[in-house]
């Protein structure tokens, strides 16, 4: 049965109003002038109030309740079935829920409610005649707010619904201020993304142009390598790295003296030795700080201090690669001499890339190899030179490798004939 309000209830609502100073309505629905000027004078207060009760006599006698003290926003339903379709609907900032009511009764309604993550905060206060202690533990453990017993009155209902409402608001702020926060976070995340990329953009090409190499080497390089680990079903956030990290393969190039780095001609075997340095260079440029470095820069920026530490995880997966990229897959590679699985997989990747795009694409003191003989030399080079899991997955992707090379075409001056 549901609990009712009886007719002497119903009947007392006038005089309970002239107890908590709301107008009270004259013999005939008339209303003092000084009521209407009031009523038309006064705010709504703000919430949205949801009622649900199968006696619809339960539900107009709340609602007179708080529309005297100012509230105007409501929905109201006699059909329990009905409760969770118009809460997903409506959204109120407090629910107002009876407890026994045919189909489906309160205790289920709010058991819904708590399972949906939307409805989380939303106050729930239980509107019921029954005064067993077991029904009230079971709401109070499924997540009640408060218990309002039948015959309601006027003077609990109010503040419990105004504080009710004054929590929702508050957490409402909450979240939202907590939204706002993540928003800037994930912008300023993006900033940092996009100016960590420049910066690694820069010091690549700055290292690719002492070698009278253009810019779009490093560029295509990450591309390909990028390319291969997606093809190798590798995370995400490695593809992400390893398209950036290899385009730093060759900066150790900084550090070697120009006489050797643009030597026209062959190399004798002292300069190879000091050309081969550039990988070890490039590890020393790119992996984090040492602790005696770090201590003494930390005496300059301590808020930099995890930084030099511990450096990023894409600065080390650009310090292996820069370290490793010239490593061939049976042990005759340079500087550890490293083979098959010891070699890091990002160096591996790296090798296949950057041999790629060392014979395909044109410089000024030679001339491109048609892409058909580039794949004949990689393929020469499986399980000598490159891992075949890392070649079968590039030549897995050879249209996506093409559009790169299409993409970042180099324009190349060829060389000025000297003038007699």
């Amino acid at each position: 049965m549901s609990d009712m309000l009886s007719a002497t209830d119903t009947a007392s609502v006038p005089a309970a109003g002239a107890h908590t100073g709301f107008p009270v309505v004259a013999p005939g629905g008339a209303k003092p002038a000084s009521a209407n000027n009031a009523a038309s004078t006064t705010r709504a207060l703000p919430g949205k109030i949801m009622i649900v009760d199968d006696e619809i006599a339960n539900v107009l006698i709340v609602k007179k309740y708080l529309e005297r003290a100012g509230y105007r926003d409501f929905e109201t339903t006699t059909d329990s079935t009905a409760a969770m379709r118009i809460l997903a609907a409506t959204r109120p900032d407090v629910l107002l829920l009876d407890v026994n009511m045919p189909s489906v009764d309160g205790i289920e309604i709010l058991r819904k409610v708590r399972e949906e993550p939307q409805f989380r905060h939303l106050p729930v206060l239980i509107l019921t005649a029954n005064t067993d202690e077991q029904i009230k533990l079971t709401c109070l453990e499924l997540g009640a707010t408060d218990f309002l017993l039948k015959p309601v009155d006027p003077m609990d209902l109010t503040p419990r619904v105004r504080n009710s409402l004054q929590a929702k608001s508050f957490q409402d702020r909450l979240q939202h201020h907590a939204t706002e926060l993540e928003l800037k976070v994930e912008q300023r995340t993006r900033e940092l993304e996009a100016s960590r990329r420049e910066v690694v953009y820069c010091l690549a090409r700055a290292a690719e142009l002492r070698d009278n190499d253009t810019g779009n080497h490093v560029i295509r390089v990450g591309r390909f390598a990028g390319i291969i680990a997606k093809a190798m079903g590798l995370p995400d956030w490695f593809v992400r790295d390893i398209e950036m990290a290899a385009q730093l393969h060759d900066v150790g190039k900084i550090a070697i003296p120009d006489a050797i780095l643009l030597k026209p001609g062959k190399l004798e075997p002292e300069e190879f030795e000091i050309i081969q340095d550039h990988v070890k260079f490039g590890h020393q440029i790119i992996q984090p700080h040492a602790g005696q470095d770090a201590r003494l820069m930390r005496r300059h920026v301590e808020y930099g201090s995890d930084m030099l530490r511990n450096g990023s995880a894409l600065m080390r997966l650009a310090a292996s690669i820069a370290q490793t990229h010239h490593e061939r897959f049976d042990g005759t590679g340079y500087p550890l001499g490293l083979a098959a699985d010891d070699i890091p997989l990002e160096g591996r990747i790296t090798a296949v890339a950057d041999v790629f795009d060392a014979l395909s694409a044109e410089r000024p003191y030679k001339k491109a190899m048609p892409r058909e003989k580039c794949f004949s030399i990689l393929e020469e080079g499986r399980g000598s030179h490159f891992d075949p899991d890392v070649l079968d997955a590039f030549f897995a992707s050879t249209k996506e490798i093409v559009r790169v090379q299409l993409d970042f075409m180099d324009h190349v001056d060829s060389p000025t004939p000297p003038t007699e």
